[in-house]
């Protein structure tokens, strides 16, 4: 089993439409300082772990999206098209790993601009997998 950040990451790439690219625009847990225009994914900590009575062990990690771009429309454009996508996600099987649920904490926010004038966003995620 790995980090549900490679399974998002996996999930996003598949979605063509978004034009995310596996280390040359889509990280993982570090964000490069070039190129200006990236999406990175956070793993962070969410609930405590679940037992169920059939013997599968559930999680509740949370993941962080950060999109950084040059141009806050295209910014913009970008998380809500990942919003779109992740938001609302059932009963996947990625990896290994059943996505139970994927939700969205809040929509999409402005976080801030960077010391290089580049406009961040983020998404806040809730998982529910089935780690078996």
């Amino acid at each position: 089993m790995q980090s549900p950040g490679y399974d998002v990451k996996d999930m996003l790439v598949a979605e063509t439409s978004l034009g995310l690219v596996f280390a040359t625009n889509l990280f993982i847990n570090k964000e490069p300082a070039n190129p200006d225009n990236v999406v990175t994914i956070f793993d962070y900590f969410g609930g405590r772990p679940a037992m169920a009575l059939d013997g599968a062990t559930y999680e509740y990690p949370s993941l962080q999206i950060r999109v950084r771009n040059r141009t806050q429309s295209e910014a913009w454009r970008i998380i809500y098209g990942i919003y779109t996508s992740l938001h609302g996600r059932a009963k996947e099987t990625w990896n290994g790993s059943v996505y139970e649920v994927i939700q969205s904490v809040g929509g999409p926010a402005l976080l801030d601009w960077d010391d290089n004038d580049r406009c961040r966003l983020i998404l806040n995620l809730n998982i529910q997998r089935n780690a078996g």
